[in-house]
């Protein structure tokens, strides 16, 4: 079978699959999620195995230990999917979910009712728990899913896929609710963004560069983030100690991720004592730091930022540093260089608080708290379907109720429109 008939096959069972998973039972979909759940608990060993194949090729193919570590799967990690999967087990089903009614004059009962999206298509990179992840959230929500990974993962995705699939099948559900394109052409991307009639939206989850060209190749809806510029800006009034702690596990807790801050901004009043501070912490956990002129003015052993560094979404151990003269030039410096992901302000003062929660138009915005937190897991939602810096339909972590869309139902008794 070639590549345009193997994804016509796909989207086709895909299809056929979404009649019955729209109106399937919540203790159904429940018993597949614990079943899914299990299988991934019993078979870490064969999980890490599969991912060792693809972390070995990853290093013979150079890519860089932030990348590598958004790939690899340890036992800690396939427990952050299970558990993951079991908070969407306790969440209630929104399927069906009257949103809002009302009652016309003439007695027509009107109301606004959640139901599936349909035919969800989720094209990824690296991180092979999106897998889980994304087939849990859109199960739960009546969703079909259409898988498809980045060539670095695919043993990892299959292995986890063959869990997925399993545990469908034990349960007595269509194993095409859930299916991973198993082929790395990429001609199967292109012919899959080109399905508008099966597919109902497409979810992209990756770089720069993989967005870009599934939102320009796509005749399918597309929710997206292009890239994750995230600021911490080190206020005037900021207990430096706390903003020390927060910027430095903004930076190299998984710097390889999108919500890992890229830029940090401090204010010219607290620059000279905050800069050293933070410079020894982060030398010492080996991040490289480019500084505006008056960062290399307090500390003469870092680089000079250019220009291009304000917008650049680095996934690794390198900081940009910008000292400015107010909260005001903060917010305009991110309103420029920002991506509209996660933004956070280190302050003690609550006006200054409000204003960068009321300026700054991101998806998510932090008052003394870490970017990292920008997480579906985090948030409460299990976990997440991706991120979305769009302002239709989705915004910031996308959970259950971002999954679905609305119809209207219209009880009446004999109403003719006169």
């Amino acid at each position: 079978m070639n590549v345009k008939d193997y994804i016509n096959k796909v989207v086709g069972d895909a299809e056929t699959a979404s009649q019955s998973i729209a109106t399937a039972s919540s203790s159904l979909k429940n018993a597949a999620l614990e079943q899914i759940a299990q299988n991934l608990s019993n078979s870490k060993a064969t999980l890490i195995s599969e991912n060792r194949k693809d972390i070995k090729a990853a290093g013979n193919a150079g890519l860089s230990k932030a990348m590598i570590d958004r790939l690899a799967l340890t036992e800690s990690r396939i427990k952050d999917m299970v558990d993951g999967i079991r908070q969407v087990i306790n969440l209630s089903d929104p399927i069906g979910e009257i949103m809002e009614g009302h009652l016309r004059p003439n007695g027509l009962q009107i109301q606004k009712v959640r139901v599936p999206i349909g035919v969800i298509a989720i094209i990824y990179e690296s991180r092979p728990n999106v897998t889980a992840d994304a087939a849990s959230l859109c199960l739960k929500t009546g969703n079909v899913t259409i898988l498809r990974g980045g060539k670095e993962s695919i043993h990892s995705n299959l292995a986890i896929y063959g869990q997925i699939s399993s545990a469908l099948e034990q349960v007595g559900m269509d194993k095409n609710v859930i299916q991973v394109i198993e082929t790395t052409d990429r001609e199967a991307v292109n012919h899959l963004l080109k399905a508008d009639k099966f597919v109902d939206l497409v979810i992209p989850r990756g770089g720069e560069g993989l967005i870009r060209n599934v939102t320009e190749n796509s005749t399918i809806p597309v929710i997206k983030h292009y890239k994750g510029v995230c600021h911490t800006y080190v206020d005037e009034h900021a207990n430096l100690v706390m903003a020390r702690d927060i910027c430095l596990n903004a930076k190299i807790q998984r710097p390889g991720t999108c919500n890992a801050m890229e830029t940090m901004l401090v204010h010219e009043k607290v620059a000279n004592e905050f800069l050293p501070l933070i410079y020894n912490s982060m030398s010492e956990a080996g991040v490289e730091l480019r500084g505006c002129k008056q960062s290399c003015m307090i500390l003469p052993d870092i680089n000079q930022a250019t220009e291009e560094d304000w917008s650049e979404e680095y996934l690794d151990k390198i900081l940009s540093i910008k000292v400015v003269s107010s909260i005001d030039e903060a917010i305009d410096h991110i309103s420029v260089y920002g991506s509209s992901h996660s933004d956070a302000i280190i302050t003690e003062t609550l006006s200054n608080a409000r204003r960068f929660t009321e300026k700054v138009d991101s998806s998510a915005v932090y008052v003394n708290a870490s970017t990292r937190f920008t997480d579906g897991y985090e948030f409460g939602m299990g976990a997440e379907i991706g991120i979305s810096t769009d302002k239709l339909h989705a915004r910031g972590p996308m959970g259950l109720k971002e999954l679905t869309s609305y119809k209207y139902v219209v009880y009446g008794n004999g109403q003719i429109r006169q």
